[in-house]
């Protein structure tokens, strides 16, 4: 089976929870994202902000990772708050910003728009824009060895 490559988004305080956690969480908690990726598929994170709520920018790809769990699970929170995760072996890497990369990656169509690309929170992209983001973020390609 061929990886598939997505993007995640959300704030870098989140995305820092899920990588000290080793998992994924998308669309505030919606299951039907994790659902869509499969074990070996590579996940990077667009976080637009710095912490959800506040108008801090961030801009940046902050966490590049690969699926590793079969089981897409709830997890409670706090009370009333039970949102979907998935495994992810998160790699080490550094926060890339995303304007020197943007006339580069072939997911975003509208250059002059590029924010619109990210508005559902997960999408899949092109193995080449992965190959691109993961050479600002690991000053490398990740392999399966």
């Amino acid at each position: 089976m061929t990886a598939r490559f997505w993007i995640g988004v959300a704030s870098r305080e989140h995305v820092h929870l899920g990588i000290a956690g080793g998992f994924s969480q998308l669309c505030h908690g919606k299951a039907h994202p994790l659902k869509r990726m499969a074990v070996g598929d590579w996940l990077i994170y667009y976080s637009p902000k710095e912490r959800l709520g506040e108008n801090t920018p961030c801009q940046r790809f902050t966490a590049i990772g690969k699926v590793i769990g079969e089981d897409v699970y709830s997890y409670e929170m706090f009370p009333g708050f039970v949102p979907y995760r998935r495994n992810i072996d998160f790699l080490e890497s550094a926060d890339a910003l995303i304007h020197p990369l943007l006339s580069h990656l072939a997911f975003i169509k509208d250059k002059s728009r590029w924010g619109y690309a990210f508005r559902f929170g997960h999408l899949e992209i092109p193995r080449e824009d992965f190959e691109i983001i993961s050479m600002g973020m690991l000053g490398r390609i990740p392999t399966d060895d």
